[in-house]
């Protein structure tokens, strides 16, 4: 997505993975594989990028950060928790609530001071159809005078699809006509489908068969899924949701496991708890794994062992987790080079 920017040129913003065309993904991961070799570069020497979290990160922070380390540039973080306040991201409000400062504002004057922004939004977990509209992400990317990167809203999280992407490419080879399963986990702490709506699109695009195993309940966003069944008629490629695990793990050649909400109960704590009781079996172990074609298994982290996925199979040859987390460093170090080199 782009905006005009103060000098007129196009701002170019990282939303979705939809915002990078099939050569720019092309260049993003071959650059990062290039640079995982050991290939130095320093192109943004003299570049800050500012890291917003209204929300905790482990692996997204200190990757963003080390990767721009490694290319000559420096981070500025700021966690909404310690270091800022509430931002108001509703347009022609009177501001007499909670927030004393409203996103325009904050995105104008931190436009002074930095390259890029890196964001990971709030969600206000009491609707759906509130937080899908991811509000705030695409307020900083409205007002902001630089380029907007996503760091995971409700609906999206592409900078773990580049690196799942890489991780996949280096692992299956070429893509398309290969087979992915998509597992619901079970956990006490489910997150948002942003990074499954994520590798959903990305696996489709690059023509891989998916397959989406979940309880009754659990179904992804509607128009999400609307895109997506577009997409794999576009691709040739075979989507199929609402599977069970054994029949979902069939001959595939990756389960992706994620514990994400139930979207009926999103924001309704006690219907929510309720629905995740009755669930049980939906743990990815070996006998899961042993129904794939030489299956491999993918997971954004963080994982509840036991619960998500066996220790054995965690820890076991087929467990690709820490190749995923190291590839976030690469393919961000790329991405973000291609944004800012300009």
């Amino acid at each position: 997505m782009d905006h005009a920017g103060t000098t007129g040129q196009a701002i170019r913003h990282f939303h979705r993975l939809d915002d990078l065309n099939d050569r720019q993904i092309e260049d993003v991961l071959d650059l990062a594989a290039r640079l995982k070799r050991g290939v130095s570069r320093t192109d943004l020497a003299g570049q800050t990028v500012g890291l917003l979290f209204f929300r905790p990160s482990l692996r997204t922070r200190t990757s963003l950060e080390v990767a721009m380390h490694q290319l000559g540039g420096h981070t500025v973080n700021l966690n909404a928790a310690s270091d800022f306040w509430e931002l108001e991201a509703r347009e022609n409000r009177t501001m007499d609530g909670v927030a004393p400062e409203h996103i325009k504002d904050a995105a104008a004057a931190l436009s002074c001071y930095v390259g890029a922004m890196a964001i990971r939004p709030a969600l206000l977990g009491k609707s759906w159809a509130v937080d899908r509209k991811d509000e705030q992400i695409r307020s900083w990317m409205q007002h902001s005078r630089v380029p907007v990167i996503n760091m995971e809203s409700a609906l999206w999280h592409p900078l773990q699809a580049l690196a799942d992407l890489l991780t996949l490419r280096e692992t299956l080879g070429e893509l398309k006509g290969k087979k992915l399963t998509i597992a619901w986990t079970q956990s006490p702490t489910p997150s948002s489908p942003a990074v499954v709506h994520s590798i959903l699109m990305a696996a489709l695009r690059s023509g891989m068969h998916v397959n989406i195993a979940h309880p009754t309940g659990y179904d992804l966003d509607a128009d999400v899924m609307e895109q997506a069944n577009s997409l794999a008629q576009t691709q040739g490629s075979r989507l199929e949701t609402g599977l069970n695990l054994n029949d979902a793990a069939e001959d595939t050649h990756v389960i992706y496991a994620r514990s994400w909400w139930g979207l009926e109960s999103y924001g309704q704590p006690s219907l929510s708890a309720h629905q995740s009781s009755r669930t049980t079996g939906w743990c990815v172990d070996d006998r899961i794994m042993e129904l794939g074609d030489n299956a491999r298994l993918m997971h954004p982290m963080p994982i509840r062992r036991n619960l998500e996925v066996s220790d054995r199979v965690l820890d076991g040859p087929r467990s690709l987790i820490i190749e995923q987390a190291a590839n976030r460093l690469h393919t961000q170090k790329s991405l973000l080079s291609l944004l800012l080199r300009q």
